[in-house]
């Protein structure tokens, strides 16, 4: 893309780039996907979900991903993680390619899923047991983590105890207590209130900015999308494809008032742009 003089760049739609991807500082490490697609057998015939995909997502980086429901973002975090096997190309994490599930990742779903029966402080070390690594060693992590998220003193409570933005930080805390590099988020706030999952994106945003992890994050919500990232890459619908790759050029640390942003606004109506011969969003 050819570069904007001074003067355009005042201005707030000059700040939108539309990039195709960013060039990584050092290609081992963050998140590359080459040629990556998936199509699913079945008994009436192949079924397409992502078309060939290439991107990387760089150490530190918020890289959100926005598209229509059934476009196939839950299956590319899955594919990332090691849970699902692409049908072509090769994706590498910190240098390594993923053929099985591994321990650089830390995973949100849109539920917090916690044991009903295992109080937070128990939850919160699921993934250390079930590891079977030295528990003496994490437990001062889990607690710090809970303390992070501002549920300290919440060690002992059960699940049903707590709020569902109090449950989803403490799955938070959960997928980061063995400290992976990257935390992948499916639809982590869509349970939630309009009111909570604003205060649990603020939420989000001082926790990555704190522990200076890679997140990937998938998102139905442009807003969302927008407000939280580095960078927002659009899909199309099934099979997915990528539509466009935004850089997002708002200061950080943010605070709710950026959404009134004009960069805000413009490349929230930008993307949308992007559905409208399409099926809306979720």
């Amino acid at each position: 893309m050819k570069a904007v003089t001074k003067a355009a760049a005042d201005q707030a739609g000059a700040h939108l780039r539309l990039v195709s991807d960013r060039a990584a500082g050092n290609s081992a490490s963050g998140i590359k996907l080459s040629g990556v697609s998936k199509t699913y057998r079945s008994r009436d015939g192949d079924v397409p979900s992502l078309r060939p995909l290439d991107f990387h997502i760089n150490e530190g980086e918020f890289f959100v991903v926005v598209g229509p429901s059934g476009c196939g973002k839950s299956t590319l975090l899955k594919m990332i993680s090691g849970l699902l096997p692409p049908t072509t190309g090769e994706i590498l994490v910190e240098g390594e390619q993923v053929t099985k599930p591994h321990g650089n990742v830390g995973i949100v779903f849109q539920n917090a899923l916690l044991l009903p029966w295992r109080n937070i402080l128990s939850n919160v070390m699921l993934p250390i047991d079930m590891k079977k690594l030295p528990r003496d060693k994490f437990l001062p992590r889990a607690k710090e983590l809970l303390k992070l998220v501002g549920l300290e003193g919440f060690e002992k409570k059960l699940p049903w105890q707590l709020s569902g933005g109090m449950q989803q930080r403490a799955s938070i805390c959960r997928a980061l207590v063995h400290d992976p590099k990257i935390m992948l988020m499916d639809e982590p706030f869509g349970a939630l209130d309009a009111m909570t999952r604003e205060k649990m994106n603020v939420e989000l945003m001082r926790i990555q900015r704190e522990t200076g992890k890679t997140v990937l994050l998938i998102t139905h919500s442009i807003p969302e999308a927008v407000f939280l990232a580095d960078r927002v890459l659009v899909m199309t619908e099934r099979p997915g494809a990528i539509a466009a790759i935004y850089d997002v050029p708002l200061p950080r640390p943010r605070s709710l008032d950026a959404m009134a942003d004009p960069v805000f606004t413009e490349l929230v109506q930008r993307i949308r742009k992007h559905f409208f011969t399409q099926s809306s969003l979720d």
